[in-house]
């Protein structure tokens, strides 16, 4: 614990969100309040080759986790498009997405089948890093034209989920879509359930 203190210290920064910061990314009825949210502002190099500061919301129970896999991917050097809470998009994953947006909470049902079920991310505890480089694909296929190019993961190319980035999240016990079984993969999704 006071290793991911101290990388806290050194990569990010923690504080309380209010319910008009998270915007329509937070409704009545949301498994978490907003009391048990916390912006979480970490350093990232971005597809310019430059340093940059975002922020993501987590919930309260994750934020020194989190913030020491950024500081590790942040030193990897590993780049991430922009990192803006997904209130910026209205609540909007599809906006999000379309934009190349890593991003965190956001109180919405998962895409699964099956009876419906809260996602990780309604309850800020999971990750979506770089979705176009890295899509959710079903059978083969993905939604956005421009993750097509992504879909083989072999051919390695700036901000694509590699080794190093799972086991920064896998380092936290946290799960990643790229490895589910099956045919449906989540190449962005990272969550401490794993789902």
């Amino acid at each position: 614990m006071h290793v991911l203190l101290i990388a806290l210290a050194l990569h990010g920064s923690a504080a309380p969100v209010s319910r008009a910061e998270l915007g329509k990314s937070w409704h009545p009825g949301c498994p978490v309040a907003p009391a048990q949210l916390r912006t979480l502002r970490v350093s990232y190099w971005g597809f310019d080759g430059k340093h940059h500061t975002g922020t993501l919301v987590v919930n309260v129970d994750v934020v020194d986790q989190v913030s020491a896999v950024f500081g590790r991917l942040d030193r990897a050097r590993f780049p991430i498009r922009r990192m803006t809470p997904i209130a910026a998009y209205g609540g909007s994953d599809d906006r999000s997405m379309a934009a190349d947006n890593t991003s965190a909470f956001n109180c919405r049902y998962a895409v699964a089948s099956g009876p419906k079920h809260w996602s990780a991310h309604a309850y800020g505890e999971a990750v979506d890093v770089n979705p176009v480089e890295n899509p959710y694909v079903g059978c083969g296929q993905t939604r956005e034209r421009r993750s097509r190019p992504y879909l083989d993961r072999a051919r390695l190319r700036p901000g694509m989920v590699t080794p190093r980035v799972v086991a920064a999240f896998r380092s936290i016990g946290w799960g990643w879509g790229g490895g589910w079984s099956g045919s449906t993969k989540d190449y962005m999704h990272f969550s401490a359930s794993g789902h």
